[in-house]
């Protein structure tokens, strides 16, 4: 095996496992008191300026809190509430919203 491939390998099933270890309802009971009011109880917006999380890819949603919480990326509300945040919390809440599941309609 090529050590790149190697490393890709480890990389998806070290991802696998950090997923396996998330756990949803906390990731939701979180969700619900600092989330809710910005991406709504079930990730659906109520706001045009939030985004939708429902649905969103776990990893995603990981990577993107941890760079609100870094400062790499700048949001004045989510640079402040991702702050606080531990590893743990950011997986538990990525494994909740793509736990989510969204069905879209193709409109007439």
């Amino acid at each position: 095996m090529s050590p790149q491939l190697f490393l890709l390998a480890s990389a998806l099933l070290l991802a696998g496992s950090a997923a396996l270890a998330a756990d949803i309802q906390k990731g939701r009971q979180q969700a619900a008191m600092a989330c809710a009011v910005c991406h709504g109880p079930l990730g659906i917006a109520p706001m045009p300026s939030a985004p939708n999380l429902a649905g969103q890819q776990e990893l995603y949603l990981s990577e993107q809190l941890k760079a609100y919480r870094s400062g790499k990326r700048r949001h004045e509300v989510m640079g402040v509430i991702s702050k606080p945040l531990t590893d743990e919390e950011i997986e538990n809440l990525s494994a909740w919203y793509a736990s989510i599941r969204v069905q879209v309609e193709a409109g007439s």
